[in-house]
């Protein structure tokens, strides 16, 4: 019976550390301004349209 307890105990704390990693990227995301998104989006958008060109590329040969 007391392997129930630990294994109780040991979901608990599992339960606890997920909520933690989220409040800290919760707090993470939330610290950017728009404008920061907003560059960053669009660093994102330009790096995949590389990569879709690159891959376009190679196809075509």
């Amino acid at each position: 019976m007391r392997w129930w307890k630990i294994l109780g105990l040991a979901g608990v704390a599992g339960v606890a550390a997920t909520g933690v990693v989220v409040a800290r990227a919760e707090r993470r995301r939330r610290s950017y301004t728009p404008d920061e998104i907003r560059t960053r989006l669009r660093a994102r958008l330009d790096e995949a349209g590389e990569e879709t060109a690159e891959k376009e590329a190679r196809e075509s040969s």
